[in-house]
């Protein structure tokens, strides 16, 4: 199935009340693990490189050809998404190599340099039929809009996806990156009162940090795009650790790495049944 727009995923998604798994891609371990999962449960997926995964390898086109081939592979609709690029050029060759989505995250600006750069990013990927999401930010904490105690305000949210002309926005609503215990507490009443206000779907960042029922709950109150990275990492390395324990003098990594890849396909299946994906 060749890759699909992420308009075609997310707003078919957000019409029926459905959520969409956004997963993030690290190796190309994790790029065939999800769509796994997600061909397992017959449900779209999107598959996600932020800036820090492109730090990491020293450049965007080894590992974003790589996802967006694995991609094209697939049985079930695969959107490759850019996530948090801070970076204009970034942005610029996520759209040359491909990719159907991308997050632009100007948040550490100010609202109007935010507004005025979003705006520029949102016009120059629409020209090339790319999907943008963005976030307003700045509510406090060097997490800025995904730290705890953030919540992002439902006519300051409705104001900046007008503005912008995005196509998907990310709100506060009480989950936090990089969490490692599902232990947030989400605001589910103004989950509502945002999804009442603006017109576009709305992404929940941080959802590592959410309890299977909260995450059923959140989507059920207007939440769309649900992000998941570190929690998968923990499957991921949990495996890792147990084979090597058990397996002191394993150094091929095929033997390690394989059945790591094999329980986050089977917990990405497991999420987009709790995230009503399918």
């Amino acid at each position: 199935m060749p890759l699909v727009s992420g308009a075609e995923v997310v707003l078919a998604a957000a019409k029926s009340g459905r959520g969409v798994g956004a997963f993030n891609v690290i190796q190309l371990e994790h790029a065939t693990a999800l769509i796994a999962g997600a061909e397992q449960v017959g449900a779209p997926v999107i598959l996600q490189i932020s800036e820090n995964a492109v730090k990491y390898h020293g450049a965007l086109k080894p590992i974003g050809v790589a996802t967006l081939a694995a991609a094209a592979a697939s049985t079930v609709p695969v959107v490759v998404h850019l996530d948090h690029a801070m970076d204009r050029d970034l942005v610029t060759e996520a759209v040359a190599l491909g990719f159907t989505s991308v997050m632009y995250d100007a948040s550490k600006l100010e609202y109007a340099d935010n507004v005025a750069a979003t705006i520029e990013v949102t016009q120059y990927c629409h020209d090339h039929g790319v999907f943008v999401e963005a976030e307003i930010g700045e509510v406090g904490g060097k997490d800025g809009v995904h730290a705890p105690g953030a919540r992002t305000r439902p006519d300051e949210a409705q104001a900046f996806a007008e503005a912008t002309g995005v196509d998907a926005l990310a709100v506060a609503v009480g989950s936090s990156h990089a969490m490692t215990e599902r232990t947030a507490t989400l605001d589910f009443t103004l989950i509502s009162q945002l999804r009442d206000h603006v017109s576009v779907p709305l992404v929940l960042h941080g959802s590592s940090g959410v309890a299977d029922a909260d995450l059923t709950r959140a989507v059920a109150a207007g939440m769309t795009k649900v992000n998941i990275a570190t929690h998968l990492n923990n499957v991921f390395t949990g495996v890792v650790r147990d084979v090597l324990a058990d397996n002191p003098k394993l150094v091929d990594t095929r033997k390690y790495l394989g059945p790591a890849r094999d329980a986050v396909a089977a917990e990405v299946a497991r999420l987009l049944g709790v995230l009503n994906a399918v």
